[in-house]
């Protein structure tokens, strides 16, 4: 049965999330992507067309040395809109979101969307995949 608490649990999983790659005040918590994906979570990323399917090692690890070597600097990435949709135990969130960094030749920003969906499972809601594309 939907709730008015299943939106704000997801809205709150969404938040963390996006929050796991913010380095403007120290490292990432890229560790909370464990902590957010079902195990068996699948990754895709679809920008520009080229396909690339991750777990959730794959996906996490490189965001992990990308975001803490100095190559991306005052990293942030925020949801500027959501639509959601929740049945039962499942649902489904398109979002867009915008980011910015800097790195050697200045100040970056990119936008794109994120397709997530989620599952109830006994500890909550979790991401079970995570499509997106970007620019």
């Amino acid at each position: 049965m939907k709730t008015a608490n299943d939106k704000a649990a997801i809205d709150a999983l969404t938040a963390h999330f996006y929050g796991a790659f913010t380095n403007t005040d120290g490292p990432p918590d890229v560790d909370r992507l464990y902590d957010v994906f079902i195990p068996d979570a699948v990754i895709v990323n679809n920008a520009g067309g080229k396909l690339a399917v991750y777990d959730i090692d794959g996906f996490a690890e490189p965001r992990r040395e990308l975001l803490t070597d100095g190559r991306f600097r005052a990293f942030c990435e925020y949801e500027t809109s959501e639509v959601t949709v929740i049945f039962q135990h499942i649902a489904q969130r398109f979002s867009r979101y915008e980011k910015s960094w800097q790195d050697n030749d200045g100040t970056k920003r990119g936008a794109g969307a994120k397709s997530l969906q989620f599952v109830r499972t006994p500890s909550g809601w979790k991401i079970a995949s995570l499509v997106w594309d970007d620019v």
